[in-house]
């Protein structure tokens, strides 16, 4: 009989699966068109209306590809949209988020040190973030300031930065750069389904139609296009940082992740240049390596974790104390003080590990109620910790860690009963 929380965790596992490939899939054809669009060549045989051409090869045959900067004087009979990689980068990632930080609210999303919510609180938080940050990106592209795109990207860096550190006055380490990356994510979709598949579905009617399109609607898609290409790069440092406590445990997240902004900046900049074939702008990359080098120096910054006496005054709550209460819980602390206290605690004894992995503390017996949930994924159902097995857990252990668990989760809809 599988566990609810095996089922969830391979729900997240399948979904992040999926976020995964249909990311590729955008990012793939979001830089390739980027690279190609740099790089067209004007030739005097073009046809009528043409921008440029540029041959490719690839695969055991040749390309040649032929840009129209507004359309073709006629409909063709086939064509091929590019915007289903991106809606559905943006779907599977807003069901990972209502799986991962959503449902783990307590635990994930709430830092009750930083600002007392509730979880609905959290998650309307959460949510309305992300549509607000569109509606005022949107209105700053449409102020006029289109014409103005140095101004505009500045404009829109200084919004992410002020967006991360309301996030931080909020959310924990890790949800305050994950929804980071959910907003600017969700800039990046609405542009393609708000703003750049409906101008072009303006310039396919009216070639329908008999009539000329307007060329503005391709330069207000390309601006947009622009943004997506300098934004990408952070985005997928963003998605990954909960994997490192030094990016997003630090009491300078948000300005880490500032600085990740940049280097997405200098790192396309080198690359779009290339591209186009104006040369090659080596100091791009000492510039980013000066960025990265500073986003070291403040991850150096304390870890936000609780030292090991406010840790033993924090009262429990209501969930960790069924854990705590359970039948085998004195066991358990036992099994994981002995098998894995020596990596994940605040001053860890394991040569070469300078602070818990992924910021898990499992050193008290409240750290241990607060992580039984991981504990029964990584160490009961699975034999994933300790990595290797290097401090000898045997299977009996594993098997009390998986009762344990069991008898905890088994009084949790008693206590949702009697909490409402």
């Amino acid at each position: 009989m599988l566990d609810v929380a095996i089922i969830w965790d391979w729900l997240g596992f399948a979904i992040r699966w999926l976020h995964v490939v249909t990311a590729i899939a955008w990012i793939g054809s979001s830089f390739y068109f980027i690279a190609l669009d740099l790089g067209l060549r004007q030739a005097p045989h073009l046809p009528k209306g043409a921008y440029g051409e540029e041959w490719q090869v690839h695969g055991g045959g040749f390309y040649h590809i032929q840009k129209y900067l507004v359309a073709p004087e006629h409909m063709p009979e086939h064509l091929t949209w590019f915007k289903w990689e991106s809606y559905m980068t943006w779907l599977s990632g807003a069901a990972l988020l209502m799986v991962v930080y959503w449902a783990g609210a307590e635990l994930y999303l709430i830092d009750a040190h930083k600002l007392e919510l509730s979880q609905w609180q959290g998650i309307l938080i959460s949510a309305a973030s992300l549509t607000v940050g569109w509606i005022v990106y949107d209105l700053l592209c449409k102020s006029g300031l289109a014409e103005k795109p140095t101004v505009l990207m500045i404009l829109l860096f200084l919004l992410l930065v002020a967006m991360g550190w309301g996030y931080n006055q909020i959310f924990t380490g890790r949800a305050v750069m994950l929804h980071l990356g959910a907003f600017t994510a969700t800039i990046m979709t609405a542009n393609v389904a708000m703003i750049i598949i409906p101008n072009q579905k303006i310039v396919v009617a009216d070639l329908k139609a008999g009539r000329t399109p307007d060329a503005k609607y391709g330069r207000i898609a390309k601006l947009r296009s622009t943004h997506n290409n300098y934004l990408t790069l952070p985005v997928i440092f963003l998605m990954l940082s909960n994997h490192y406590p030094l990016a997003f445990a630090s009491a300078y997240n948000w300005v880490i992740a500032a600085l990740v902004f940049l280097m997405g900046v200098t790192i396309r900049h080198y690359f779009n240049t290339r591209h186009a074939r104006k040369g090659s702008p080596v100091w791009t990359w000492g510039v980013t390596a000066l960025l990265f080098i500073a986003i070291m120096a403040l991850s150096l910054a304390p870890l936000e974790q609780d030292n090991y006496e406010e840790s033993e005054a924090r009262d429990l709550t209501r969930i960790e104390t069924v854990f705590a209460e359970a039948e085998g819980f004195e066991d358990v602390t036992d099994i994981v003080m002995g098998r894995c206290s020596m990596c994940h605690a605040r001053e860890p004894g394991w040569d070469g590990i300078h602070h818990a992995p992924k910021n898990v503390l499992l050193e008290t017996p409240a750290d241990i109620a607060h992580h039984a949930r991981q504990i029964f994924l990584q160490a009961g159902a699975s034999q994933a910790m300790p990595p290797a097995n290097l401090t000898w857990m045997e299977p009996a252990e594993r098997a009390r860690i998986v009762a344990w668990y069991r008898a905890g989760a088994a009084e949790l809809p008693l206590l949702m009963a009697a909490a409402n």
